[in-house]
């Protein structure tokens, strides 16, 4: 579960023509921080509300070409200007990627980086050998939804209040937000369950989620 060496970025991730990934370092910190804050002010509250702490990339983020640490930002760039944010976690145990953040600035939105982005990280975690790939996504606007399934995530459930988020302005609720996740290994890896071993509730959920995976449609 090593992170890529930032000269393996370009052939695992392909980005639209005029832009690349460079690694984020510890000169990129405050101006990536002042970005942030330009193109997404709701980011201040919420889980992702880290990213505007220089404290937070000091203790938990890889910087400076440092393999270490758990979380991994890279900057999105177009010619010589910083146009997004793009940072996932890797958690060794158990084999997979967390899907953090990606913000990118108000004009380049419609670039389709989003897309690349999420084809590329299934690249990177299957080069550092990661058997799961997920990510959370907001219920204020169908955007972050539509993008996962397009690149063939699956809807596992909905969290009720893990997030925070500002729903109008000064307004700050705690939200439901969807689980999205993909396997990044053969489906035959994977042990399935027996239905004597899953409640009822457990077991109606599992037939909905992964019944589509059963040779005959029917998972029991």
């Amino acid at each position: 579960m090593n992170w890529p060496h930032p000269d393996a970025l370009a052939a695992l991730v392909s980005l639209p023509t005029g832009y690349h990934l460079e690694p984020t370092g510890r000169a990129h910190v405050a101006p990536l921080i002042a970005a942030l804050g330009a193109w997404h002010p709701r980011i201040s509250v919420g889980v992702a509300s880290c990213y505007l702490r220089d404290d937070f990339y000091r203790q938990r983020v890889c910087l400076d070409g440092a393999t270490d640490k758990d979380v991994w930002v890279a900057r999105i760039m177009f010619g010589d200007e910083v146009v997004g944010v793009w940072s996932f976690e890797r958690e060794i145990d158990s084999l997979a990627i967390f899907g953090r953040l990606l913000v990118v600035a108000p004009a380049h939105r419609g670039a389709g980086l989003s897309v690349h982005a999420l084809a590329g990280a299934e690249h990177i975690g299957r080069a550092m050998g990661a058997a799961f790939i997920y990510a959370l996504a907001t219920l204020q606007h169908t955007y972050v939804q539509r993008a996962f399934e397009h690149a063939g995530y699956r809807l596992l459930g909905i969290f009720p209040g893990y997030n925070r988020e500002e729903i109008a302005p000064g307004v700050v609720r705690r939200v439901y937000e969807c689980v999205y996740a993909k396997l990044l290994v053969p489906e035959d890896e994977v042990h399935r369950p027996e239905a004597r071993n899953l409640s009822p509730r457990a077991k109606a959920l599992f037939e909905l989620l992964f019944s589509d995976l059963s040779p005959t449609g029917r998972e029991f």
